[in-house]
């Protein structure tokens, strides 16, 4: 069973910065790629950032320049950086991986976590 937690959402000031971190465990055998989406409501989940084994990025556009995904696949964990956060950054953030489990086929929808909140507010 492939488990994915995030942590580090909470209530910030706009402007300011915050770091989220998420963690696999299960019977990994490798990680393709890593990232984040989040979900607003009454909005589609959308791209955040991911991160490929090799280190290649891709962001969403409405992050880009102010967001930075990182990733330590031998840890089986990724960050968020989210910096010069926004209103329209508060969403449900969710963890997301690309992962090769023993003992399973490839999924391509990858497995999720729970999501943590973050809520940009003055």
């Amino acid at each position: 069973q492939v488990q994915l937690v995030e942590s580090g959402g909470g209530l910030v000031q706009p402007g300011r910065s915050l770091r989220l971190a998420c963690a696999a465990s299960g019977n990994i055998i490798s990680i393709n790629s890593m990232g984040w989406y989040r979900q607003a409501p009454g909005k589609q989940r959308e791209l955040v950032a991911t991160i490929t084994s090799g280190g290649f990025t891709n962001y969403g556009g409405s992050v880009k320049g102010r967001f930075t995904i990182s990733g330590d696949f031998a840890k089986n964990m990724v960050s968020l950086q989210m910096n010069s956060l926004k209103p329209e950054d508060t969403a449900v953030y969710y963890c997301n991986a690309d992962l090769t489990v023993s003992g399973s086929r490839w999924y391509p929808p990858g497995y999720w976590g729970e999501g943590t909140l973050v809520t940009v507010s003055s």
